[in-house]
């Protein structure tokens, strides 16, 4: 019966899992076990496998739209715009780490099939911040590139951690370590977002002869 686990409860399951396991790794009947219900069940209140991935997805990009929305609005001017909104897409996933795992098992060609995803969630989030930003960025840096290079240090720094200087890995469970993070990725910004230095004006000397 349709009425014996809430809907929410089935796409937060399955969320979790997706998270930890990738889409191809998890079946149906995984799902149904941690939940303690029949797949039958999950097919009435959400759907197959697929169609409940795509709505996990949905979410995670609702979640992210609504943080990075929230940012660029609130964001002031200059390079401080972009440290701002920085700020907020590190906190947010330091705070959600299933949204990162989840775009995590992606990267690595999990759920293939689904190649629209990236367009439709990821894309979107890129154009959103890109039409804030885009009068900062200098002509010879790709903004999407900039706005690349931000997603990749943010989420090698969360999956992986930074080597410490005397030993071991500084991870994001630690908040001194994401707060040295957070100031070498404000420092990495102003560096692609200086002006091209201009060519060195009038003629080159010629060489002294002999």
């Amino acid at each position: 019966m349709s009425n014996l686990i809430p809907r929410q409860r089935v796409i937060d399951g399955a969320a979790r899992l997706f998270g930890e396991l990738g889409y191809d790794s998890t079946p149906l009947q995984l799902i149904a076990d941690a939940l303690g219900v029949s797949t039958s069940t999950i097919m009435k209140v959400v759907g197959d496998k697929r169609t409940l991935y795509m709505e996990v997805m949905r979410q995670a990009f609702e979640a992210e739209w609504e943080m990075l929305d929230a940012a660029v609005a609130q964001a002031g001017g200059g390079r401080a715009a972009v440290h701002e909104i920085m700020d907020a897409y590190l906190d947010f996933h330091v705070a959600n780490p299933q949204n990162r795992a989840l775009w995590a098992h992606r990267w690595v060609a999990d759920a293939a099939d689904l190649s629209e995803l990236e367009d439709r969630y990821a894309r979107p989030l890129f154009d959103l911040v890109a039409a804030k930003i885009k009068g900062l960025v200098p002509p010879d840096v790709d903004t999407y590139y900039l706005l690349g290079t931000m997603v990749w240090c943010v989420h090698g720094f969360l999956g992986s951690g930074l080597l410490d200087r005397p030993r071991g890995i500084r991870r994001a469970d630690d908040p001194v370590a994401v707060e040295s993070f957070r100031r070498h990725l404000h420092v990495l910004m102003d560096r692609l977002l200086a002006p091209q230095a201009p060519p060195p004006s009038g003629r080159p000397r010629a060489m002294a002869s002999n």
